[in-house]
């Protein structure tokens, strides 16, 4: 069901555009799909607020792939990948420490989440949209050399969730 509604977000996208249609509604219908609502979100203009304000930084986990990570990621976001994240790489953790999850939208990201609540962290959140609703409004993301504008968009398909900064794709 879900990738039914992820797919007709995808396919209806352009019929939005052409008639009016913001894409953060198509952006959010397609997230809603993807979304099994199991770790709470942070939207990204809240995530803003808190890394600017709070002396108790949240952990920024990128759990996208290190392809994705080394193009562009959070500042001072820790590469944590999908593939082989176990929580107890965060043995150390105090398990109410915050820790904020991402990836490219938020279905990776939701999922370790996941683990992360089932081995006892209290405080998990879920970047809501990703790195491309972060970039999407406006906010920064940097590389090894600092700030940059660009963004793996992960694959063509994924890539039209991305309104702004400079897509990059894998070769």
């Amino acid at each position: 069901m879900k990738k039914h509604l992820v797919l007709l977000a995808i396919m209806w996208l352009p019929l939005l555009q052409a008639c009016g249609q913001a894409p953060d509604k198509a952006y959010a219908l397609m997230l809603k799909g993807l979304y099994n609502n199991t770790v709470p979100v942070v939207a990204p203009t809240d995530l803003y607020s808190i890394l600017a304000s709070e002396e108790k930084k949240p952990l920024l986990l990128d759990t996208r792939q290190l392809a994705e990570y080394k193009v562009s990621h959070l500042a001072g976001a820790r590469f944590a990948n999908y593939d082989t994240f176990e929580a107890t790489q965060l043995k150390n953790l105090p398990k109410d420490h915050p820790i904020v999850v991402y990836c490219s939208v938020g279905y990776r990201s939701e999922q370790v989440g996941e683990k992360l609540r089932k081995a006892g962290f209290t405080n998990v959140q879920n970047l809501y949209g990703g790195i491309f609703g972060w970039v999407n409004q406006g906010y920064p993301v940097y590389d090894s050399e600092g700030k940059t504008t660009k963004v793996h968009a992960y694959s063509r398909a994924w890539g039209v969730w991305l309104k702004k900064g400079e897509k990059v794709y894998d070769k």
